[in-house]
């Protein structure tokens, strides 16, 4: 496995983001996936837990596993702020901004981690 393959992954997940971040900021029209259909989420349910079993670290599957609840909340919060926005509440998207941002902390660690792993 190529070493920059987790920051490949962490990239898509940061580009997913910053299209949250334009719309909400109203400089796009991008209403989100679900988080099986993002590039990050087509890797979790795809072929992830194949490429990190072939890992020679044990710990790796767990942070793996790791991922998918943060992860799936991340597009939950995401779709919330988009609607919120849609409806008027500013205050509210700010805040699920702010939640979103959190849960993204998460999971770039996480996938950092990853990538100082063998």
């Amino acid at each position: 496995m190529a070493k920059a393959f987790f920051i490949m992954r962490l990239n898509d997940h940061i580009q997913y983001l910053k299209k949250i971040d334009a719309a909400l900021n109203g400089l796009s029209d991008f209403q989100g996936t679900s988080h099986h259909d993002c590039k990050l989420g087509k890797w979790l349910y795809g072929e992830g837990a194949t490429e990190v079993a072939m890992m020679k670290n044990h710990q790796a599957k767990e942070v793996f596993d790791s991922l998918f609840e943060p992860h799936e909340h991340f597009h939950t919060i995401g779709k919330d702020a988009l609607s919120k926005k849609q409806a008027g509440d500013i205050e509210g998207a700010k805040a699920a901004l702010t939640a979103l941002y959190t849960l993204s902390s998460t999971l770039t660690k996480k996938l950092l981690d990853l990538d100082k792993m063998e």
